[in-house]
């Protein structure tokens, strides 16, 4: 079911949790709202669900707008971050609540609810754990019981509250996996909150960066790390050198006497503003590489300064004459053209063309 989100406002006292939303969710999306906490993203999902009220605008579900609809009769599923499982029940009895306490004229039989209860324990593959109460489960076993009966009163949208926020990070990823093709199998629409980026980014098929309760950018995953629309969703999505420069010429800035190509997002000639370099996409050449005196082929000196490795990844912060402080490179350590690099090296930098914002007041 398509989602339409329309001056959705919400206020906590002088506080203003969510600020005019205006959101469109395609039907059958997989939708991540991302943003660090208190951005709204918690309170918006809440607002849907019918467990909080707006105090103003619409949410059109299909069409038709819910603002009146009680919470369980909009046939919404709801998965928390904490699992919210009733510790009493064993698992049966938890994907079975949703639809034993249906009203008499539109609960199931028993036999159905024992078949709908049996397809989705397969489904989550948990199946024969049904006599099992949730302290006899793992982490993630409770979590695909948690979205096993947000499934069981057949959802037109599913819902989920940081649901892996409480598993530790190789559960996390496995689960990641799963969902998705979760997601892909059931043709739902689904709003996923996360504060992880690596998680939205993963997961979604839009993703909207939420921050102070207004919606900073909506895109693909590749439309908003490739095109970031602010300086905010630059650094939010992953780490960035933050360097200042000048605005020489249309798609044309300065940094310390380097120009690079941008795109300059119509700023005059002279302007201030900040350019973003995220490390993945600095290059490390092979020292002594010679560099234009003119400054205009995107090479830069260094030395570096600190060098880390990690399974996957090698780190360095060199020594620059674009900023006072460490530019910072990450590269793969089993690139095969990656030169070896030790502390006090000489380094030859090629920078890509940095994301320009304004600069910052």
């Amino acid at each position: 079911m398509p989602i339409a989100i329309h001056g959705l406002t919400k206020r906590f006292g002088p506080v203003a949790a969510l600020d005019g939303i205006e959101l469109e969710v395609p039907d059958r999306a997989f939708v991540a709202l991302l943003g660090p906490s208190g951005s709204g993203k918690t309170t918006l999902l809440r607002i849907v669900a019918g467990l909080e009220r707006a105090d103003a605008g619409q949410i059109l579900v299909d069409g038709a707008d819910i603002a009146a609809v009680p919470p369980r009769r909009r046939r919404i599923g709801f998965v928390f971050q904490h699992y919210a499982l009733f510790r009493h029940m064993t698992v049966f009895g938890n994907i079975a609540f949703g639809l034993q306490v249906r009203p008499g004229d539109t609960r199931p039989a028993k036999a159905e609810i024992q078949r709908r209860v049996e397809e989705l324990l397969t489904l989550v593959h948990l199946p024969g754990l049904g006599r099992r109460f949730p302290r006899q489960l793992s982490g993630g076993q409770r979590q695909r019981v948690a979205l096993a009966r947000a499934l069981a009163i057949e959802p037109k949208l599913l819902l989920l509250d940081e649901p892996f926020g409480a598993l530790d990070a190789k559960v996390r990823k496995e689960l990641r996996v799963w969902l998705r093709e979760l997601h892909d199998r059931t043709g739902l629409t689904s709003l996923f909150v996360t504060h992880d980026q690596e998680e939205a980014l993963e997961l979604a098929d839009q993703v909207v960066v939420m921050r102070d309760g207004r919606i900073e950018q909506q895109g693909s995953p590749a439309a908003l790390v490739d095109a970031p629309a602010t300086a905010f969703v630059s650094s939010f999505l992953g780490d960035v050198n933050r360097l200042p420069c000048t605005v020489a010429e249309p798609n044309t800035v300065e940094v310390s006497g380097l120009r690079l190509p941008a795109d300059t997002r119509g700023l005059a000639a002279g302007s201030k503003a900040i350019a973003d370099i995220r490390p993945r996409a600095i290059r490390l050449l092979p020292a002594g590489t010679p560099i234009s005196a003119h400054g205009d082929d995107r090479l830069v000196a260094g030395t570096a300064r600190r060098v880390l490795h990690s399974a996957t990844t090698v780190t360095v912060e060199a020594e620059t004459p674009l900023s006072p402080d460490p530019i910072r490179i990450e590269a793969d350590r089993y690139a095969p053209d990656l030169p070896a690099v030790s502390v006090g090296d000489p380094l030859t930098l090629r920078l890509p063309p940095p994301f320009v914002f304004p600069a910052e007041r």
